[in-house]
């Protein structure tokens, strides 16, 4: 046998060890990354901030359906089990003030279409009664009314935003109403009643929505009759006595309706018009919406498939927005945000009670990233709802209160009202179903009036942790601390029995080597970094 032969035997057989150990190395690789973890990276482009996020951003909706006005923020004055301040739960207030609530919508939702605010002031004993059609057809006695709504902004720090009746009213009463609320005492009949009423000074509310949902509840009308109908009450909407600006709101597009919000902003004077509105919610599908907690991980994904839709949503209305207002005067105010279920058994179906687990959680944080994101455009917001209805950041149970997953994120995000955007580059792993898949994380960044930096974070993925490398090289910082908020599954949430099952920890699992920080963020978790 040559030495030829046995050198190029031996030669083969190096070549074939040295083949198996890559592919032995490469199927442990696709083991380890298929069961844990997935890389991603992002870069801080701290030096390209020049927009500012607006605190409305965060902002809330109640609407006078379920529990949400009554039994939820309001238990009645005469009511001596629960503390409270004219009727309005004390710890509810308490619980808002902390998320820094900057604005609240009232009173709809469809119901505002179908609401005289007449019928909501002067003695209680004295205010009419009406059917509330929209949500389960019960009594509305109007015990809840302008009054308290607006002192209760006050009491919370919270401006109001007013949605007027444009399906079922006229324009002398959303005329009328605008004087009661803001014109000054004795300025005319208006500013008298309200005086008369108990209230000598204006509240001065800025924010007013001209009527919901156009194209469905409030009215079924097309978008360019609606554009019309627009411009009649806008022009009638002045605050020319008063130095209160008013900021007007129209009704708009439903989720993908991109003509809608066309024909608004090629038909309506933009010296008429300070926002478009746009909805849009999380629903896995409108005729089965599957349960708020037992859902499969399937369901899962198609919400969160939903609520990403969101970023597409903004992209494609901001870019119509743009074509007729390269200036951005006009807001994008998505006023009704959040996912929607099927309601909790035994519950009224009309009420829209619903628990919130984790998967609000991530809806809540990846949504907010996107808002934080686009804040050239979006200027305001309102998750739906506050209390009791739909993804409610606040549940009640008679006497007792909880706060759920939602709340925490939104409490966790506060530090981002008002800050300047900091643009981030994101190069995420993916949370792959069957055959899609969707980008695992989600991020956004900002840094305060002093200078402290926010990075937050969110892994969708049900089962892969996300090993996240942070490019920080043009930040100076001495110091960086962390909060995390986690569950050991995604159908986890707080009960009135365990109300804190979930709720925010301290986070410190990161390294910081030169300008980069290393974290791992676990499944399905939220993580907000500060760097001092």
């Amino acid at each position: 046998m040559s030495n030829d032969y046995t050198s190029n035997k031996n030669s083969m057989i190096s070549q074939k060890m040295k083949t198996m150990k890559k592919i032995i190395l490469a199927t442990h690789l696709i083991f380890f990354l298929g069961q844990g973890f997935s890389q991603v990276s992002i870069t801080v482009n701290s030096t390209q901030g020049k927009e500012t996020i607006s605190r409305h951003i965060y902002g809330h909706f109640a609407e006078h359906l379920g529990r949400c006005i009554y039994d939820g923020f309001y238990v009645g004055e005469n009511n001596t089990t629960i503390p409270n301040k004219e009727g309005v739960r004390l710890d509810i207030i308490e619980a808002l003030k902390n998320l820094a609530i900057p604005n609240l919508r009232w009173p709809g939702g469809c119901f505002a279409d179908t609401y005289h605010w007449k019928d909501g002031i002067g003695p209680k004993d004295k205010r009419p009664s009406m059917l509330n059609v929209w949500w389960g057809g019960v009594t509305e006695n109007n015990s809840f009314g302008t009054h308290d709504f607006l002192n209760m902004c006050e009491l919370l720090g919270a401006e109001p935003y007013l949605s007027g009746n444009v399906g079922s009213g006229t324009v002398q009463e959303l005329s009328d109403w605008v004087k009661y609320v803001n014109h000054k005492e004795g300025s005319s009949p208006m500013p008298i009643l309200r005086q008369q009423n108990g209230r000598e000074k204006p509240w001065n509310v800025t924010f007013w929505g001209i009527g919901n949902e156009a194209w469905g509840c409030g009215g079924n009308m097309k978008a360019e009759y609606y554009a019309n109908i627009y411009r009649q009450y806008a022009t009638f909407m002045t605050n020319w006595s008063n130095d209160a600006k008013i900021y007007r709101i129209a009704s708009g597009a439903n989720s993908s309706d991109y003509n809608w919000t066309e024909v608004l902003m090629r038909d309506i004077p933009h010296d008429m018009l300070e926002g478009v509105a746009l909805h849009h919610y999380s629903v896995i599908d409108w005729n089965k919406k599957s349960s708020a907690t037992g859902f499969s991980d399937e369901e899962y994904f198609v919400t969160m498939k939903r609520a990403l839709q969101m970023e597409e949503l903004v992209t494609r209305h901001s870019a119509i927005m743009d074509k007729y207002d390269p200036a951005k005067k006009v807001g994008l105010v998505v006023d009704e945000w959040g996912g929607w279920y099927d309601v909790e058994p035994g519950t009224n179906g009309a009420f829209l009670y619903q628990q919130n687990t984790m998967r609000d959680a991530m809806i809540a944080g990846v949504t907010l990233n996107i808002f934080n994101n686009h804040c050239d455009r979006v200027r305001m917001a309102n998750l739906a709802q506050t209390i009791n209805v739909l993804q409610a950041v606040v549940l009640t149970k008679g006497e007792k209160l909880i706060l759920t997953p939602t709340y925490h994120v939104m409490e966790m995000y506060k530090i981002h009202q008002d800050a300047l955007l900091l643009p981030l580059t994101i190069k995420s792993g993916d949370f792959i179903s069957g055959n899609e898949k969707l980008p695992a994380v989600s991020a956004s960044a900002s840094k305060d009036k002093k200078g402290t930096t926010h990075i937050s974070l969110v892994n969708i993925d049900v089962k892969k942790t996300q090993d996240v490398s942070i490019d920080i090289s043009v930040i100076s910082q001495k110091s960086i601390s962390g909060r995390m908020l986690t569950s050991a599954k995604v159908q986890d949430h707080n009960t009135f029995e365990q109300p804190e099952k979930i709720k925010p920890s301290a986070f410190n699992q990161f390294s910081q080597t030169g300008n980069i920080i290393k974290l791992k963020i676990p499944p399905c978790s939220v993580i907000v970094l500060e760097l001092k």
